[in-house]
């Protein structure tokens, strides 16, 4: 069974970029869980093991597969969280199905046949980002090989779409192709639509995190299944994203102004 609920209430998947040691993880996945029962929606706590697409060969991976994952089940354990966890080779899909609810497919890789029919073997549930070049119609075949591997729940998210060199744009129109193309739930990422590839220290990614509210009223108006957002008590200290993660202490309340916005729309649909 699915750990998020379609219809009702928008999903909300959330949770730091990357996994990190010490009470990170559940520090964040126990103010999920509150924000969770106060605003009435399904919460999926989010985090990578591993950050395997850095530009950098320097740049914040994470603890690991094995490390990784014992960190991300005691937060669930702890926090009652349903988990989610990026997968980047076809080898570590069934590993990972053993501690996750949801395996996801990054944007970079949602061409990659073997590791969306991995993924879909494992029989969990898969989020598949858009790549950032494709169109909505182009995440047809995506969702096609996880089915094809046997996954019954598939969602596919929208993070925005390179804009020449360094920065990314939100076609909001593309909710609904996606979800026309696929016949998937159709999710939004706030936090890396407004990333600015390669324009960071050193090469990596900066961002604006001031977009953030803006897209997401808007992909709330637009009609999106769900929203998917990277959260951490102290961005500016993130190991990864740090110019676009939401502070922790402000999430409730852009959760709420999103989830307004969201019900009036579906009630005006």
């Amino acid at each position: 069974m699915i750990p998020w609920r379609f219809g009702p209430a928008p999903v909300v998947i959330a949770g730091p970029c990357v996994v990190e040691e010490g009470e990170l993880l559940p520090k964040v996945a126990g103010r999920l869980a509150e924000i969770a029962a106060k605003l009435g929606v399904p919460v999926c706590l989010k985090a990578s093991f591993d950050k395997a697409n850095r530009s950098r060969l320097g740049g914040a991976r994470g603890p690991g597969l094995q490390r990784g994952l014992e960190l991300l089940a005691a937060a669930r354990s702890t926090s009652g969280l349903p988990v989610l966890t990026d997968v980047h080779e076809a080898g570590q899909a069934a590993c990972v199905a053993e501690v996750a609810d949801v395996l996801q497919v990054p944007a970079f890789l949602c061409r990659q046949t073997d590791l969306l029919l991995a993924c879909g073997r494992t029989g969990k549930p898969v989020n598949v980002k858009k790549g950032q070049w494709m169109p909505p119609e182009g995440m047809r075949g995506a969702v096609e090989k996880v089915r094809g591997g046997g996954a019954a729940e598939v969602a596919v998210t929208e993070r925005g779409t390179f804009f020449g060199y360094g920065d990314l744009v939100v076609d909001f129109r593309s909710l609904a192709r996606l979800r026309a193309a696929t016949g998937a739930p159709v999710l939004f990422d706030a936090t890396h639509s407004v990333q600015q590839p390669g324009r960071g220290a050193d090469g990596a990614s900066g961002g604006d995190r001031e977009h953030i509210p803006a897209l997401l009223a808007a992909a709330a108006a637009a009609g999106a299944d769900g929203f998917f957002l990277e959260t951490h008590p102290e961005p500016s200290r993130a190991p990864s994203d740090a110019a676009t993660q939401w502070p922790l202490d402000g999430l409730e309340a852009l959760l709420r102004r999103t989830l307004r916005i969201w019900q009036v729309a579906r009630e005006a649909a």
